[in-house]
């Protein structure tokens, strides 16, 4: 029986075969410099097919910042290929993998500091091999913007997301809670066919490039969603495509038209590209004309705090409960490992506050808390589960 082969790791590999190749600078001892330059590899990588991505920080201490500044860019160039190569050959990609990319997180401000990076543009992106597409206008990217740029893909959960990393972040810790949202009930299949105003949705308040949007549709839940990037409208739309669910866009011109007209959409998402400081209005509308009457989840993804949207939250899911049905709503927060028991009754007490004023007779239940991932040392970003139904007469 063959004995099992050791495991390389495709990084260091890489990097051994390129130094094998290269002289030590003068004065250096070539066991010392090839030993620092190894010690000091990244050591993990992530594939979004055909991209790479490395961790931040990848060669930035001084050992690798001094040998790559003695290096021409046709030797340095030689380097990224050589990882590309080495980590196709793991057999984690089925794609030739051809782009090679450093991740430095999102910074909190836009490039110039003036204020917040709202649409979370990840600005910080070492591109180290491949081309990316152009450095066009973040802000008000054309259709040919969109077709020259890059694009990578992924699938979890079953579940195909793509985006443009040049200009969109995709934040591989949501995956557990892509699962777990995966694991609420689907919506309702009865005989026949419902009319749509029975329809069951879901509301997300920040799609971003379709994390939870995608897993409501797979619950078989029409969508309708929010989003102020127009990079990450348009990744949420390829991706709806990818997966074969019918997206519709509404943006530019298409904002002006009336609510009826919109209502007309028999597509499965529903996307507004426009700031959700609208939703509210544009809600009531949509009430009054009949969509929106059986809302089962409501989606608040921001951080820190996504409680400027606990009202319209509340809102949403007002018709879906008056026939004994239940709704939830998910809301996302930065919390320190300590205050989260606090936090979770703090949520309840506001929201019940909220319901009381308004005499609607609901009960609502602060009933789950999703630690997701660290966000910052000892602040967690979690997930609060809010459970609404209508009260009964022995609640």
């Amino acid at each position: 029986m063959p004995k099992p082969q050791p495991h390389v790791d495709p990084i260091q590999a890489a990097i051994s075969t390129w130094l094998s190749n290269l002289e030590a600078p003068q004065d250096a001892d070539t066991v010392t410099w090839k030993r620092s330059l190894c010690e000091n590899a990244p050591k993990r990588f992530t594939i979004y097919e055909p991209m790479a991505l490395l961790p931040a920080g990848s060669f930035t201490n001084s050992s690798w910042a001094t040998e790559l500044q003695r290096q021409n860019e046709q030797t340095t160039s030689a380097l990224w290929e050589l990882i590309l190569q080495h980590i196709s050959k793991t057999g984690k990609s089925t794609l030739k993998l051809t782009h090679l990319a450093i991740n430095e997180g999102i910074p909190p401000q836009n490039q110039d500091g003036t204020y917040e990076n709202v649409i979370r543009s990840p600005s910080g992106l070492r591109i180290l091999h491949g081309d990316f597409g152009p450095a066009a206008p973040s802000n008000s990217p054309s259709k040919e913007d969109f077709e020259q740029a890059f694009w990578v893909s992924t699938k979890q959960n079953g579940i195909h997301q793509t985006w443009a990393p040049r200009w969109t972040m995709f934040s591989r810790g949501n995956v557990k809670e892509k699962a777990r949202l995966l694991q609420f009930p689907p919506a309702r299949k009865g005989g026949g066919t419902r009319e749509k105003t029975h329809d069951t949705w879901a509301v997300d308040l920040y799609a971003g490039i379709g994390y939870f949007t995608l897993c409501y549709a797979k619950l078989g839940m029409r969508v309708l969603c929010w989003e102020l990037n127009p990079w990450s409208v348009e990744a949420l739309r390829r991706g709806a495509q990818l997966n074969r669910w019918s997206v519709e866009v509404i943006q530019g011109e298409g904002l002006k038209r009336s609510t009826v007209e919109i209502m007309k959409s028999t597509a499965t998402i529903v996307v507004f590209s426009e700031s959700n400081e609208n939703a509210r209005w544009r809600s009531e509308e949509m009430k009054r004309g009949g969509w929106l009457r059986d809302v089962r989840h409501v989606n608040c993804g921001l951080l820190p705090t996504s409680r400027l949207t606990w009202d319209i939250s509340l809102f949403l899911t007002r018709t879906a409960t008056m026939d004994g049905g239940e709704a939830w709503l998910h809301l996302h927060e930065n919390v320190g490992d300590a205050e989260i028991d606090t936090r979770r009754d703090e949520i309840q007490a506001l929201l019940r506050d909220n319901e009381e004023e308004k005499h609607l007779g609901r009960v609502i239940t602060a009933e789950e808390v999703e630690k997701v991932k660290t966000y910052a040392p000892g602040v967690w970003h979690c997930v609060f589960d809010v459970r609404i139904v209508t009260k009964s007469d022995n609640t």
